[in-house]
């Protein structure tokens, strides 16, 4: 998942997460993230089978906002950009 400083949260599923995530930050992706600008990781999970990566995705795009920031506050409470120094 990605986030914007207001904490706006964009869902994803990527086959290449570094390459997806610069190319956020490179300023391209979907509308929805040109347009809130959100291009900090600040939850990700991973899995080598595409079929339950897609159905994940769909899972959290259906839940409650409420429900993706517990996720995420979980794994990440301060909401830092996990892709912080990748692009150095």
């Amino acid at each position: 998942m990605l986030a914007n400083k207001g904490r706006m949260i964009y869902t994803g599923v990527t086959g290449n997460l570094h390459a997806r995530i610069w190319r956020h930050k490179s300023g391209g992706g979907s509308q929805f993230t040109q347009h809130y600008s959100t291009d900090m990781l600040v939850w990700f999970d991973e899995t080598n089978d595409v079929n339950e990566a897609l159905l994940k995705e769909k899972q959290i795009k259906n839940w409650r906002r409420r429900w993706k920031v517990e996720l995420i506050d979980k794994a990440n409470p301060d909401w830092l950009d996990l892709s912080g120094g990748w692009y150095e």
